[in-house]
């Protein structure tokens, strides 16, 4: 009865137009109420204990340093040393993309920011070097879901948070899969890049390729500072994403020079219109959580799934059908704020390491964001590269499904995630 009224009070709430938030909220009222325990002290004390986090601190910070990153010139170098490199190939502007959002996703953390990013400056190029524009802006899309998946990943930090797992196992743990993505994405523009007739861009000079490296080299060495602080255990999730946002914002302002002092107050007003809007999930999502817990819906799912528990394999299997189905109606953040803290108890009841099943749940929630109706990161390619939805999501299709068969690979072999997050672990 409890699982059914909390399913059935959300899709509810979200079938009239609600704002995923009030839906959040007015579940968790009527939980409230189907238990006689409605009171509206417990829902302001939930909404403000929600946002009251060290670690979530991260989430503002981490998307300050994604629009400094984005006006203050960092983005753009990583892109152009892509280009360097890889540009002169068949096909090469795909795997600059690529490439590109491999770097880009371990400096921002955010798909829709590293959507904006390689839309604004790769899709004309792609277009203009006789790419199809709806394939060309399906592999941007695909290539930025890989930023909630490689850290540091505001994803990752929100899961953390939500499930009270380690945010730093889990950043080191989403590494391999983020390159795996990556490889997938890569082997299959190969394959599909081949009917297309296109001229590749001129070879870039030694020389050439030697300025793009020192030119980028500061914003480089981002990534390169945050692995090591976490790695080392110099920093923690928070203080990683204060490092990276001042980082950039010297990088920006006093070594490029390109962002200045309106350019700043822009980039803050962005920055914290998307941040609040991300904590305001983040508040709204802890009044169902803890109604989740007092009526024990994770107890009652795990009656539900009983006959999968002993096979940890196809229990996962059908865990990662069910979130591929609810990723095609949510966004990523509400996702995890809801189904995070009912399904980690029950994986864990399972003997499945909940690391493992974190990173298999981020990588089918950044999945969502590519996935009809909603697919907010076809949304933003969308904007930039002004293209019908539909046509984008056609240029999608091929690289969706390579990146739902390493997800479901994952779920075969495990320790294609945990040998390698042990390994550097260690």
């Amino acid at each position: 009865m409890t699982v059914a009224l909390f399913t059935g009070s959300l899709l509810l709430v979200i079938a009239i137009g609600a704002p995923i938030a009030y839906a959040l909220i007015i579940t968790g009222a009527a939980l409230m109420w189907q238990m006689g325990l409605f009171d509206g002290q417990i829902i302001a004390q939930n909404l403000l204990n929600a946002v009251d986090s060290f670690p979530m601190i991260a989430i503002p910070l981490f998307i300050l340093a994604g629009e400094v990153m984005n006006t203050g010139g960092l983005s753009r170098r990583i892109i152009a040393l892509a280009q360097s490199l890889l540009g002169h190939r068949r096909g090469g502007l795909g795997y600059v993309v690529i490439f590109a959002g491999v770097l880009l996703s371990s400096l921002s953390g955010s798909a829709l920011a590293d959507a904006a990013s390689l839309s604004a400056l790769l899709l004309p190029m792609m277009v203009a070097a006789g790419h199809s524009k709806e394939r060309a802006g399906g592999l941007i899309a695909s290539a930025s879901i890989i930023g909630p998946i490689i850290p540091p990943s505001i994803g990752f930090i929100v899961f953390g948070v939500a499930t009270n797992l380690s945010i730093s196992k889990l950043f080191m743990a989403g590494i391999a899969p983020g390159l795996m993505i990556a490889l997938a994405l890569a082997i299959t523009w190969f394959f599909v890049s081949r009917s297309e007739n296109v001229t590749p861009t001129p070879r870039a000079s030694w020389a050439e390729r030697g300025r793009a490296l020192i030119d980028s080299f500061w914003a480089l060495m981002l990534p390169v500072i945050i692995i090591v602080g976490l790695r080392f255990g110099i920093v923690t999730p928070t203080e990683a994403a204060a490092v990276a946002a001042a980082y950039s914002l010297f990088v920006a302002m006093f070594i490029y020079r390109e962002l200045s002092l309106d350019d700043l107050k822009e980039v803050t007003f962005r920055a914290g219109k998307t941040a609040a809007g991300v904590m305001f999930l983040v508040a709204a999502a802890a009044i169902p959580a803890w109604m989740i817990t007092i009526a024990d819906i994770p107890g009652q799912v795990i009656g539900m799934v009983q006959p999968f528990m002993d096979n940890p394999k196809l229990l996962v299997f059908v865990l990662m059908a069910l979130i591929i189905v609810v990723g095609t109606a949510m966004d990523l953040t509400p996702t995890i704020l809801l189904l995070g803290p009912i399904l980690v108890p029950v994986v864990t009841a399972a003997g499945i390491d909940p690391i493992y099943f974190g990173v298999l749940f981020m990588i089918n929630c950044a999945i969502g964001l590519i996935t009809p109706p909603v697919g907010t990161v076809l949304n933003v390619v969308c904007a930039v590269g002004k293209m019908e939805y539909e046509a984008l999501f056609r240029g999608t299709l091929p690289f969706f499904l390579a990146q739902v068969a390493v997800l479901f690979l994952l779920v075969l072999f495990p320790e294609l995630v945990t040998v390698p997050a042990a390994w550097i672990s260690h």
